[in-house]
C-alpha cells in the first residue's frame, strides 16, 4: 500500500473509529429532550451573567475602521468602568489588521483581543497567505484566533491536506487557541458535522466552532450537540481538552441559554468556564444584560 493511501486510510480509520450519532433525526429528539427537560431551569440571572463572560464581542463589518473599531472597544472599557460588580465579555474579536488598534484601545484585564485570520470567511487563498495574515495578527497582539477549514478540501474529501493546513495555522498561533469554524450551516448533515469535528481536533484545534455567521446559516443546536459529543468522545480517547463556540445568528437570552443547556449536559459542568466555551455574537451582549440586570440600557 503506498504512503499516500496509508494517509488517507488514517484519516478514513479516525472517523470511522467514532461513536458518536450522525443520525439527524436521532439528534434532533436529543436536543428536544435535552431542552424540554433542562432549559427553563438554566434561564436564570447566573447563567446570564455566567454567559455574558463567554461573549465574544464581535464586529465584523466590511465597513469597519480603525475609528470605529477603537469606538466598539471603549465600550467595553466603559462596561468595567460603570459595572464593576459584573464580569465583563471574554474577547473582543475583530478581523485580523484590527488586532493592533484592539491590543491599544483595550484597557480591560481578562478580555482578549481575538481576530478572524486565514483569509475569513473564505478561506480561499494560498496557505502561505492564510498563515502569513495569522503570523501577522499574533505579532500585532492577538491572543485568539479563528480560522474557517478549508471546505473545499473537505468536500473533496481530501482530508491529507485539509489536517496539514489546520496544523500549519495551529504552528502559526503557537500556545494561543486557534478556534477553528466548521461552517456547520454549510455542511448541514450531523455525518458532514461530526467528519469535520473529528479532523479539526486531530489537527490541532483547540475550539470547534459552528459558523462564520456571513453566507450560510449561523449556529444551530443540532450542530452544536455533535459538536460536543465528539468533543466529549476526543476528550475521553486522548485526554486533550477541545473547547465549543457558538456562532452567528445567536441573539437573545433564550437562544444564548440553551446553547449553555446543550454544553451542560453533553459535557458537564467542567466546560462551564469561558476557557472551554463561548458564543460569538454581537447583539447579544445588550440582551444578556439586560437579562441579569433589569436596566433598559445597551452597554455594548
Amino acid at each position: 500500500m503506498s504512503h499516500e493511501h496509508q494517509q488517507l486510510d488514517r484519516y478514513h480509520e479516525v472517523i470511522a473509529q467514532s461513536a458518536v450519532t450522525s443520525d439527524d433525526a436521532a439528534v434532533k429528539a436529543a436536543v428536544e429532550k435535552i431542552l424540554a427537560e433542562h432549559a427553563a431551569e438554566n434561564n436564570t440571572p447566573e447563567v446570564q451573567q455566567f454567559l455574558l463572560n463567554c461573549v465574544d464581542l464581535t464586529t465584523l463589518a466590511t465597513e469597519d475602521t480603525e475609528t470605529s473599531v477603537a469606538a466598539f472597544v471603549k465600550k467595553v472599557n466603559e462596561f468595567d468602568n460603570n459595572y464593576p460588580m459584573y464580569k465583563n465579555v471574554a474577547a473582543i474579536c475583530v478581523y485580523s489588521n484590527f488586532a493592533a488598534t484592539v491590543r491599544g484601545t483595550l484597557e480591560v484585564s481578562g478580555v482578549d483581543v481575538a481576530v478572524c485570520s486565514a483569509t475569513f470567511p473564505s478561506s480561499q487563498a494560498h496557505i502561505e497567505t492564510k498563515v502569513i495574515e495569522t503570523q501577522l495578527a499574533v505579532k500585532d497582539g492577538a491572543d485568539e484566533v479563528d480560522v474557517v477549514l478549508n471546505v473545499g478540501y473537505f468536500l473533496d474529501e481530501a482530508y491529507e491536506e485539509l489536517c496539514d493546513e489546520i496544523s500549519e495555522l495551529k504552528e502559526a498561533v503557537g500556545d494561543r487557541p486557534l478556534k477553528v469554524i466548521l461552517e456547520s450551516g454549510l455542511l448541514k448533515s450531523a455525518e458532514a458535522i461530526k467528519r469535520a469535528s473529528i479532523l479539526s481536533m486531530y489537527s490541532g484545534a483547540d475550539f470547534i466552532k459552528t459558523s462564520t455567521g456571513k453566507i450560510y446559516p449561523g449556529a444551530s443546536l443540532e450542530a452544536a450537540y455533535v459538536m460536543c459529543q465528539c468533543i466529549k468522545e476526543y476528550y475521553e480517547k486522548t485526554g486533550n481538552v477541545v473547547g465549543f463556540k457558538a456562532s452567528g445568528g445567536i441573539r437573545t437570552t433564550e437562544d444564548a441559554v440553551k446553547y449553555y443547556t446543550i454544553v451542560k449536559e453533553v459535557l458537564g459542568e467542567e466546560w462551564l468556564t469561558n476557557k472551554r466555551f463561548r458564543i460569538g455574537a454581537s447583539s447579544l451582549a445588550n440582551a444578556l444584560f439586560q437579562s441579569f440586570s433589569g436596566l433598559d440600557v445597551k452597554p455594548f
